[in-house]
């Protein structure tokens, strides 16, 4: 008999997804490389939950620990209240996955990659047959029906893999990196698919390095890095528990002038990191820091090829977290 998922310790929905001290460590000639480090974690039924890091950051590797793709080396890991170790056939019956890369069946044309799906998870063939023409439908993929995964575009190929993820009406579908690869447009389009769902009751998962695409979509996010998940909350929530601040950036002609160590003490300055002829101001009270680092340039006879000044934000919060740039 299955276990119910738990309720959340507030009184609210179901836990679907709860990580306990997950870690993965991947043994090689070098030696052990730890790719996740004790990440802890709790996902309602019905939320959109989003992982956001950097690339390399660690995200891929939870979502295939919780998708029974990988085995955990340490810690517990529940999608519906079955272990993935444990159970991982039971919860394969419960979860959509979508990978980064194109899965489809290359000889099948959609319409047969959603059917054979269909009877692969133990419908009859009629009602395989249905429940595709219902996601083509509903995808507005109808048209490309008969036509093979070679014959559709980026954005046609995405949404077909995520009718296919849906076709057994799973409890759980996790998206690692949906829109990596697609132009804004087909990017903005598959946003409002994926809000659909979760207005009508889909739990997700979401792993992105789009700051925008989180914070359009995501009831709830974790920052994550070095396998390490650095912050958790709404976004509203992180930006203020942990305390992002104003960033502002200024490129100089060259080396920064000395006289920036005085902004060190500037009140409501929390950092101040020189690379190269870049600097960067981390401040709470950003007001008139950027004329000051102008105008510590005009008086060294440096000048300034760029400057920038961003708000906090999902971006702030991050550079805020770790003091660094995302990376490619």
């Amino acid at each position: 008999m299955t276990t119910p998922p738990e309720g959340a310790p507030d009184g609210g929905p179901p836990v679907a997804v709860r990580t306990t001290g997950l870690r993965k460590t991947y043994s090689g000639p070098r030696g052990d490389v730890p790719a996740v480090q004790g990440v802890d974690l709790e996902v309602a039924q019905g939320e959109f939950f989003g992982l956001l890091g950097p690339n390399g950051a660690g995200k891929s590797t939870t979502i295939g620990m919780l998708t029974t793709l990988v085995l955990p080396t340490a810690g517990t890991a529940e999608v519906c209240g079955l272990d993935v170790v444990r159970r991982p056939v039971e919860v394969k019956r419960r979860i959509g996955m979508v990978s980064q890369n194109n899965t489809l069946d290359n000889e099948l044309d959609a319409f047969e990659n959603l059917e054979f799906r269909g009877r692969y998870f133990g419908m009859s063939g009629r009602d395989a047959r249905r429940r595709a023409g219902e996601l083509l439908e509903m995808f507005n993929l109808q048209d490309r029906r008969k036509g093979t995964p070679f014959e559709l575009s980026g954005g046609q190929a995405k949404r077909l893999m995520i009718c296919r993820a849906l076709v057994h009406r799973p409890e759980v579908l996790f998206l690692d990196e949906p829109t990596a690869g697609l132009d804004p447009q087909n990017r903005v389009n598959l946003w409002e698919v994926l809000r659909g769902l979760q207005k009508e009751g889909q739990t997700i998962v979401l792993t992105t390095h789009y700051m925008e695409e989180a914070e359009a979509l995501c009831d709830r996010l974790a920052v994550i890095d070095h396998g390490k998940v650095l912050a958790s909350g709404t976004v509203d929530g992180l930006k203020d528990t942990a305390g992002a601040d104003t960033v502002i950036t200024v490129s100089y002609d060259g080396t920064p002038p000395d006289a920036l160590g005085a902004l060190r003490e500037r009140p409501g300055v929390q950092r101040v990191e020189v690379a190269g002829e870049q600097v960067r101001v981390f401040a709470s009270e950003p007001d008139g820091v950027l004329g000051e680092l102008v105008a510590a340039g005009s008086a060294a006879g440096v000048g300034v090829t760029d400057a920038a000044q961003l708000r906090p934000s999902l971006e702030t919060v991050f550079l805020t977290l770790t003091g660094r740039e995302y990376r490619d």
